[in-house]
């Protein structure tokens, strides 16, 4: 049994790392057939105007756009292995570092974001579920409905307009305050930096993991052992945690891993509203810029963590449902 579980969850991490090779062959495909040259991009079309020919080759040795596609992607590729991730062309700095800072970043901006979606979103599951078609039940869905139909960006720029512009109760932007130096930021400026955005991905992330909740709820309170439960006697807040909160929290544990990748998604505008400094504000630079260097390691890096959540989620399911292991092997 031991061994068959071992297997199965080699079997999940192996399509991980098959996933994310194929999404790396993908993005490098895309860049180097994109019309955008990095040349243009960043040192400008007047500017090469100017230059000799001789001075554009080297440039171009320098971008490495000289060379084939696929020389260049085998070269990065055996470089990413060793731990080496190149140099951004718009920094000047190893892309490593600057992947290091901006993830510190979003790291706690997205892991904030990814835990308060799901503990309010479980909350308000199982306040709904617990008496379908109550009133709770039907103030829960009608949020869910909206929030889920709602851009996340615009969610970002309602509460900033709200609570930075005409409240400013909280800072406009940014993860630090601005003319301070580094050594003299304090925790609390950092905490204050990232409330509204946090608050804007967990909003947007409430509501899959609550009708997920609510649905699983339901029919745990109308199944036939609930109806026993009654029947003897037990209190409804006993129904609920022993019968309700134990069967569908896991479930909805597996969902929440899953979400990572909307969580991933939505930073991206989000920060965008916000400049905050994070992976997503980093793939949108290095995408209209060209640094493939930062783009290939800002996606390789984002892809391997949804990837991974999505890894951790189908190994839960697999151990709470042996037949989804069944399934699998059949298919």
């Amino acid at each position: 049994m031991a061994a068959e579980r071992g297997i199965w969850i080699g079997k999940q991490l192996f399509r991980m790392m098959v996933l994310l090779g194929a999404v790396t062959v993908a993005v490098f495909a895309l860049l180097s057939v994109s019309p955008i040259d990095p040349l243009t991009a960043n040192v400008g079309q007047t500017a090469l105007g100017s230059m000799s020919p001789e001075q554009v080759e080297k440039l171009r040795e320098y971008w490495g756009t000289d060379q084939p596609a696929l020389s260049r992607f085998l070269a990065w590729a055996g470089d990413f292995i060793r731990g080496d991730m190149g140099t951004s062309l718009l920094y000047r700095r190893p892309v490593k570092e600057i992947i290091w800072e901006r993830f510190l970043n979003s790291v706690w901006l997205m892991g904030s974001a990814w835990v308060l979606s799901g503990v309010i979103g479980f909350g308000l599951g199982i306040l709904a579920g617990r008496k379908q078609g109550g009133v709770a039940d039907r103030l829960v869905t009608g949020y869910c409905m909206l929030i889920a139909s709602t851009p996340a960006f615009w969610i970002a720029m309602i509460l900033l307009l709200i609570f930075a512009v005409h409240l400013q109760w909280l800072p406009i932007g940014l993860a630090v305050p601005i003319g301070v130096a580094a050594e003299q930021v304090t925790a609390a400026d950092r905490i204050s930096h990232m409330v509204l955005p946090a608050a804007a991905l967990s909003l947007t992330g409430i509501s899959n993991i609550a009708m997920h909740t609510r649905q699983k709820m339901a029919e745990v309170m109308e199944s036939d052992y609930v109806l026993f439960a009654r029947a003897r006697g037990e209190t409804e807040r006993s129904i609920i945690w022993r019968h309700g909160i134990r069967n569908v929290a896991l479930p909805a544990l597996t969902l929440q891993f899953a979400s990572i990748s909307e969580i991933f998604g939505g930073s991206v505008l989000v920060e965008q509203v916000f400049s905050y400094p994070g992976l997503g504000q980093t793939a949108v630079t290095a995408g209209l810029g060209s640094d493939v260097p930062l783009l290939m390691g800002v996606t390789v890096i984002t892809a391997a963590i949804v990837f991974g959540g999505n890894a951790v989620a189908n190994i839960l399911y697999g151990l709470v449902d042996p037949r989804m292991k069944n399934r699998r092997k059949k298919s």
